[in-house]
């Protein structure tokens, strides 16, 4: 069994998910579920006694504690975390409770439990930290992509949140010699994404004929990784990954957010052409950039490739195509999503 933190989340219930069909091993699931942890996204699993789901905190301790003893897990992957710049920007301090605190007490039960486990148990257990590319900060349009030696240069609250945690689980490894693996990624894009994000905010926009809002000139480029094969690095990373080692985990796929917008025009065109507003360019609107809005991010993950073997399966065209597809026939999913605080929060947001 192993224990997954936020796994009601994208990122996290999509990997529930993958893991339970490709690996079949029964999985221990806490989620807080804040405004982007949902049970919906789980939906599927709920007769599946192989999955565990326990709604509860990773800043709660005893009820951490208990789950590790109850539960004895081999692994802990570790999602759980706030992950919006623009909400880190507007509310700090979730950020540092969660990213932070939350990840030092998550590290302090793993350790005293891995502390107690002996022989073959204690020796294959892990500790796998899920992180991002937005703790190297930002890159110039002819910097090669980061790798793995990068210094770290956070440049918004959650970055910054993110890159102390990542100090965490490198610090609890050479101090106390907990087995962790840590794991930085690119933008990840796919079903179950909060519409708060880019490409389902954009998707969500477009088929109600509303503006479609692009930051500045648009021109900020992100490498863009489809989740399924994010889902699949992690696995790889927590089956063979060597304790105590960082991977990279990059889609390949640099793309500028304009050109993002316009690819999903496109397809919404081909998709939906029966949108209130055809073609979707026409929605598309530049919006005040947001304070310390990176340039670029790029992945190097050759240290991956080359370590474990791992390669993405899908290209942006065809990852893209996938989203697009998933998000048109499940409707009722976006509906319930949008709930009122989200609209609230996309107003306030985009009030200028």
């Amino acid at each position: 069994m192993i224990l997954v933190t936020g796994g009601a989340g994208f990122i996290g219930s999509n990997f529930v998910i993958d893991w339970l069909r490709e690996n079949g091993e029964p999985v221990v699931n806490l989620d807080k579920l804040t405004y982007a942890g949902n049970p919906e996204n789980l939906a599927g699993l709920r007769e599946d006694a192989r999955h565990i789901f326990i709604r509860g905190d990773i800043n709660d301790a005893a009820q951490v504690d208990a789950l590790l003893r109850r539960h004895t897990p081999r692994a802990i992957v570790h999602f759980a975390a706030e992950s919006h710049v623009d909400r880190s920007i507007h509310g700090p301090a979730e950020f540092i409770r969660t990213n932070i605190n939350g990840t030092f007490i998550l590290l302090e039960a793993a350790r005293a439990y891995w502390s107690s486990l002996t022989g073959e148990a204690k020796a294959a257990f892990r500790f796998l930290h899920v992180s991002t590319d937005e703790v190297y900060g930002s890159l110039d349009a002819d910097e090669p992509a980061f790798a793995e030696t990068h210094p770290y240069q956070p440049n918004s609250p959650y970055s910054a949140s993110k890159a102390a945690s990542d100090h965490l689980v490198r610090a609890y490894h050479h101090t106390y010699g907990l087995p962790t693996l840590t794991t930085n990624c690119s933008n990840n894009y796919g079903p179950y994404q909060f519409p708060e994000k880019l490409i389902p905010l954009v998707i969500l926009n477009a088929i109600a004929g509303k503006p479609l809002p692009i930051y500045g000139d648009g021109l900020n480029v992100r490498d863009w990784l489809y989740v399924g094969d994010h889902c699949a690095a992690i696995r790889a990373v927590l089956e063979r990954g060597a304790p105590g080692e960082v991977y990279n985990i990059g889609g390949g796929a640099e793309m500028s957010n304009l050109a993002v917008v316009k690819t999903l025009c496109g397809l919404l065109d081909r998709l939906h052409p029966a949108s209130p507003v055809a073609p979707h360019e026409q929605l598309i609107t530049f919006v005040k950039d947001r304070p310390g809005h990176d340039r670029r991010y790029a992945m190097n993950a050759a240290k991956l490739e080359r370590a474990l073997g791992w390669r993405p399966q899908e290209s942006f065209d065809s990852g893209i195509e996938k989203t697009v597809r998933w998000y048109l026939g499940h409707r009722d999913w976006i509906e319930r999503v949008a709930s009122g605080a989200y609209r609230d929060w996309i107003a306030q947001h985009y009030a200028d």
